[in-house]
């Protein structure tokens, strides 16, 4: 059985639209378990014998997670080590857009300051724009995601030197 991003999706979709409480979905390949959460949020919990990641999708906040391994858009090394940086990473599956739409300019660039509250892009999910807020104060230093790409749970947008 496969199942691709955009089933996933719809079935995320249509178990919230149910009294259903858990669903499961196993074969030699992997085991699937959809299980809505006690908030408003869903969790998904993705496993495999063939070495496929576990993944959970929380409420939609930034959360700091470990540094990615592979950055979408290639920039110059931050002054800082980026251990000492805050990253904002994606609270959900989705696409990743840098401004509200195609023709306005983006919510932050490289070298921009942000406030706590500050819109820095948007996350769309399920047909939902969710507008992603800065948890910190500082300056942005890396955008790591490029416009309109596709994004994961925990995966690292941009990266903050705090102030």
């Amino acid at each position: 059985m496969d199942l691709d991003f955009s089933e996933l999706r719809q079935l995320v979709a249509a178990l919230d639209q149910t009294d259903i409480a858990e669903l499961t979905l196993k074969n030699p390949q992997f085991e699937l378990i959809l299980r809505k959460a006690t908030a408003p949020s869903q969790a998904v919990v993705l496993t495999s014998e063939t070495s496929v990641p576990a993944a959970t999708m929380p409420p939609a906040a930034p959360v700091a997670a470990p540094p990615a391994s592979i950055a979408a858009e290639p920039s110059s090394p931050p002054a800082a080590s980026v251990s000492d940086l805050y990253e904002i990473t994606s609270p959900m599956v989705g696409t990743f857009y840098r401004s509200p739409t195609p023709d306005e300019s983006p919510f932050v660039d490289t070298g921009d300051r942000i406030k706590v509250g500050q819109t820095v892009c948007i996350i769309e999910a399920m047909k939902l724009m969710n507008e992603l807020e800065a948890e910190v104060s500082g300056e942005i230093v890396e955008i790591l995601v490029q416009n309109a790409e596709p994004v994961e749970f925990g995966q690292p947008l941009m990266r903050v030197k705090q102030s």
